[in-house]
């Protein structure tokens, strides 16, 4: 397996922002250089679950995200739905891996069939045809049989499907607990060190 420098994660509509956030704010920290992409959809959710007011432009979603997580100089890149000349754009400069969470089930079915209408769909597809590591969080309950359908034709593909469903062995005392849970198993896949939630049979406190 490659090693993992840098890592694509996407923000769709689902719910689930604070997932999506913690791991870019981990990725960074963990030295991993990171590009963000995110659609309208996710503005509306970081409005309704965090009380964000995520901007349209991403020079200021960049720069709204440098302030709050303090990355070095050229770690972090941020990228309009629209931008085909942006990096994970083309098998030619993907990144090593790509993450999209909360991943909404409109973006999930896009993927599964290769619509690739934004540079989200086109960067998941390019993960998928270059064979790179593609991570998907779906947020929905209950799943239609389409929704399985589609998961299990991205699972054959190759494409991990990570359901944000937190463990409740590490006796979460709080909502960031629960998060980091999730956040955790994300890093695992991209062998991504990190002391986010202990492991299963390592001491917990109660």
């Amino acid at each position: 397996m490659r090693p993992i420098d840098t890592v694509t994660v996407a923000l769709t509509g689902a719910s689930g922002l604070p997932y999506g956030f913690r791991l870019i704010e981990t990725l960074l920290e963990a030295g991993k250089r990171v590009w963000v992409l995110y659609s309208q959809a996710a503005q509306v959710v970081a409005k309704q679950e965090m009380d964000i007011t995520l901007p349209s432009r991403p020079a200021d979603v960049a720069a709204w995200l440098a302030e709050r997580y303090r990355p070095s100089d050229g770690q972090l890149r941020v990228f309009g739905r629209e931008e085909w000349f942006a990096p994970p754009a083309s098998g030619s400069n993907p990144a090593d891996a790509m993450v999209v969470c909360p991943c909404s089930m409109g973006t999930l079915a896009a993927i599964a069939h290769g619509l690739s209408d934004n540079l989200i769909e086109r960067a998941a597809d390019v993960s998928v045809k270059e064979g790179r590591k593609l991570i998907l969080v779906p947020r929905e309950t209950p799943l239609s049989a389409i929704h399985l359908e589609n998961m299990l034709k991205l699972a054959r593909l190759g494409v991990v499907i990570l359901p944000p469903s937190p463990g409740f062995y590490t006796h979460p005392k709080t909502v960031d607990d629960m998060v980091d849970f999730v956040v955790a198993r994300v890093l695992d896949q991209l062998d991504v060190p990190h002391t986010l939630a202990p492991r299963w049979g390592q001491e917990t406190q109660r």
